[in-house]
């Protein structure tokens, strides 16, 4: 087989990953063995290892001890749907992340007040090293963990108010834009930024993913007349779920 200018274990992964999509290899079937792909392919033994390190790293097989190398099963990716904040009384952080009437689901949430990274304090508008309240999430749709959340707060807005724990207190439970509202912090604006990365190994442990798979990370930041309030990381398995932002137009 010529394999022209491309390296040869990315041709034999093509190939290798073409019979894949088109079901020539169906999910849960054994991959054809290193020496299998040797010998259709021509190649040496470590373009053959390199080739199955390529759809391993991809996530379309995965290994199984003492059994083999098998095809994935490919879910069909769903919708996570956005449109910035929901001023709505009663919002729930899950269908405020939805962005959906009828979403449905659970979530599950730990608080504790720490000091802001210098990351984090840029993000924020406050010193590193100034106390936040941060907030982990893992939300589940029909019992499946769909989403992690981790979101700051700085301690001189909300500290020694009833809404210092988001999930606890008269508006435990509710979006950030009513709980600001009530001490009378006056959310007006959100950005919102979209980017990819190989999952963390926590993360896709979290998340029920593969190591080596691509997570979609969106960075969050609330302002209240131009002062950020709340900002977060809201972290997305590519594989199994695409953003989709519904933007009003003015």
């Amino acid at each position: 087989m010529t394999f022209g200018e491309q390296p040869a274990y990315l041709r034999v992964a093509g190939d290798l990953r073409n019979k894949i999509v088109n079901g020539s290899l169906p999910p849960h079937t054994r991959l054809p063995s290193q020496a299998r792909i040797r010998e259709e392919y021509g190649v040496s033994d470590t373009v053959a290892l390199e080739a199955r390190k390529v759809l391993m790293a991809e996530g379309l097989v995965e290994g199984r001890s003492g059994s083999g190398t098998y095809v994935r099963e490919t879910p069909v990716p769903r919708r996570v749907a956005r449109s910035g904040y929901r001023p709505t009384s009663g919002s729930t952080p899950f269908k405020q992340e939805q962005a959906d009437e009828t979403a449905r689901g659970t979530w599950d949430s730990r608080s504790e007040q720490v000091e802001a990274s210098s990351v984090i304090a840029e993000r924020l508008g406050v010193r590193a090293g100034d106390r936040v309240m941060c907030t982990k999430y893992v939300y589940r749709d029909a019992g499946e963990a769909m989403m992690l959340s981790t979101s700051w707060e700085p301690l001189t807005v909300t500290g020694r108010t009833p809404v210092m724990l988001p999930e606890e207190g008269p508006l435990g439970g509710c979006g950030v834009v009513e709980r600001m509202a009530a001490i009378d912090v006056i959310v007006d604006n959100v950005t919102e930024e979209v980017g990819a990365r190989p999952g963390l190994a926590e993360e896709l442990m979290a998340l029920g993913g593969v190591p080596g798979h691509v997570v979609l990370v969106i960075q969050r930041t609330y302002f209240a007349s131009g002062r950020p309030v709340e900002t977060a990381d809201i972290v997305v398995p590519a594989d199994r779920y695409r953003i989709a932002y519904h933007l009003p137009v003015k």
